[in-house]
């Protein structure tokens, strides 16, 4: 659908000329101001008599929007409330978010999001995105040149619902994470939404709970593996190269088995990444930085524990690797301070384990522990590691509730000025122990982010206030950057530069007693920062086109989008 936003350079007021008039245009969130139509407006477009005499400002809409927001009476509630005003006015569902930032933002995104995804045959109204199957294949090409958003489109979020937050296999429903993850792009990164795409890759699911339930929408078939779907993801992202040729591809929460492949696969043939994996190291290494800066050390000095070996542990794994080296520590060296353990144990080097061969290179060598003292024969369990390691930094990304003992805290604790310990398992039922514990069990001294948002924490007469090391610091300025840039590419070394971006907003960094991380207020202003690293390192490495520092933040600036009510006009 062809339509044009012109902004005034002076005024920075936004223009926006719409092919469509009459009833055809208020079924265009895009288009659709609502009363927020002047009267001119209504008469050039053909809206007299559609719509109550009143005409409201953008600040009048956002409070009755929220005024009505209220009214819902479960978490669940307000997001098919926050779900059904984005598919009916994009501009007041932006500035609203935008607004109560830190109250909706676990609404649209974690933790709400994943029973929206369990219930989302149910709560499921609006289409919204692109929803491909198996059987559409050899069509993949002509499906996307059809979408109305075709022109626009900078950033697609991908997904085949294998492994949803910690709910695991969900199959078509996994679409409302593919949405969300978006609408954080345009409200932590100021990325426009018609320049966005949300797409379904329904391959089937291996969740009878989906199958047996009679509202469910997608394809009723056990997941697909092997040559088929790898055939499949070949089509979809030869496709994506096609149609939108410049456009950033982010593969969401895609399963274990499959994510790394995927991310090696392409990673070198499009402008390309894995949130879960790379978008999670990249927080986490931001955060743990700033945690060391307090602590008074480098990261590269640190004996690491990480209890949970797939996406998220290995890709915090690789960026903490990756910050050693950056800091003259030798690879192999990095690699033999981090300690895997998983359900069952450590992770040495006589297992055998086919399936997961990129974390073979984090296995210990057996002789390392052959002197241990253990508490049980056979597996090496966490509390074994955590004696023996005497580790300065525990991270959990397991999934197990309350797996991070009092035993083991206190264990840790004994040994390190400053443990730095970090439960991200989420939502928050999934964390490895809950941050008023850590502070109990470390006398206050613990350095602390969780992957959930939880309350602040009253210690020893002062209030603590927990930093979420949320993805959101740092995936919207990673795609802002790369984007503003034109890179062809998301590189390791771009990847660092965004961790180190975050570090250098941290408020811990001006008062050692402060948050590891801004207020989620703040994130705009992270993310800007995250982008310009990330974008003057494209250009570094011969990615993105040479241009000033000024020029630089210049077009990040223009990337980034402030909620508005536009004049709107047809398109000329």
């Amino acid at each position: 659908m062809k339509f044009r936003r012109i902004r005034d350079e002076k005024t920075g007021e936004e223009t926006l000329e719409v092919p469509l008039s009459g009833a055809e245009l208020l079924q265009i969130p895009l288009f659709n101001k609502g009363l927020g139509f002047t009267e001119e407006e209504r008469r050039e477009l053909k809206l007299e008599g559609l719509l109550p005499p009143s005409v409201l400002t953008l600040e009048q809409d956002v409070a009755l929007a929220y005024e009505q927001y209220q009214l819902m009476s479960s978490d669940l509630g307000r997001y098919v409330f926050l779900a059904r005003l984005q598919n009916r006015n994009e501009a007041l569902y932006a500035r609203l978010l935008l607004e109560h930032i830190t109250e909706m933002t676990p609404i649209v995104y974690t933790p709400v999001v994943g029973t929206a995804v369990e219930r989302h045959a149910h709560i499921w109204r609006d289409a919204r995105g692109v929803f491909l199957t198996l059987a559409q294949k050899d069509r993949i090409e002509a499906i996307l040149n059809g979408v109305a958003n075709r022109d626009h489109v900078e950033a697609i979020v991908v997904t085949d619902a294998e492994a949803i937050l910690g709910i695991g296999d969900q199959g078509a429903g996994g679409m409302a994470i593919a949405i969300g993850k978006l609408a954080l792009y345009m409200l932590c990164g100021g990325i426009r939404p018609e320049t966005t795409l949300p797409v379904m890759l329904d391959v089937g699911t291996d969740t009878q709970e989906r199958l047996d339930d009679p509202d469910y929408f997608g394809w009723r078939h056990g997941r697909i593996r092997g040559q088929a779907y790898d055939d499949f993801l070949e089509a979809f992202v030869t496709a994506v190269m096609k149609v939108f040729p410049r456009a950033l591809l982010q593969f969401e929460d895609f399963g274990t088995l499959n994510a790394r492949d995927l991310l090696e696969r392409y990673r070198d043939r499009l402008c390309t990444f894995n949130d879960d994996i790379q978008g999670t190291g990249a927080i986490t290494v931001g955060t743990l930085i700033a945690a060391c800066q307090v602590a008074g050390s480098k990261l590269s000095e640190q004996d690491v524990v990480i209890l949970g070996g797939g996406n998220a542990g290995t890709g915090i794994a690789d960026q903490i690797v990756a910050k050693a080296v950056d800091e003259g520590v030798p690879a192999a060296e990095a690699r033999s301070k981090i300690w895997f353990t998983g359900r069952h144990g450590l992770m040495l080097s006589n297992m055998e384990e086919p399936k997961f061969p990129y974390r073979k290179k984090y296995y210990q060598p057996v002789e390392r522990v052959k002197n241990w003292k253990r508490t049980t024969q056979g597996e090496v369990s966490l509390t074994d590691v955590i004696r023996n390691v005497h580790p300065s930094i525990l991270i959990g990304t397991s999934a197990q509730p309350g797996v991070f003992s009092e035993e083991m805290v206190r264990e840790m604790a004994a040994h390190v000025k400053r443990p730095i310990i970090f439960p991200l398992s989420n939502p928050n039922v999934k964390a490895e122990a809950v941050p008023a514990d850590l502070f109990r069990w470390t006398d206050g001294r613990v350095l602390t982010a969780t992957g959930s948002p939880f309350p602040d924490v009253q210690y020893g007469g002062r209030t603590y206030r927990i930093s979420q090391c949320n993805n959101a610091f740092v995936f919207p300025g990673i795609a802002l950057g790369a984007l503003a840039s034109g890179a062809k590419r998301i590189s390791d070394g771009m990847l660092m530069a965004a961790a180190t971006g975050l570090a250098e907003c941290s408020p811990a960094r001006k008062d050692p007693t402060a948050p590891l991380l801004p207020l989620l207020e703040q994130v705009r202003e992270v993310s800007r920062t995250v982008a310009l690293a990330v974008g003057a390192e494209a250009q570094r490495e011969g990615l993105a086109e040479k241009t000033t520092g000024e020029e630089l933040k210049r077009r990040i600036a223009a990337k980034m989008w402030t909620p508005c009510y536009p004049r709107v006009r047809p398109l000329r």
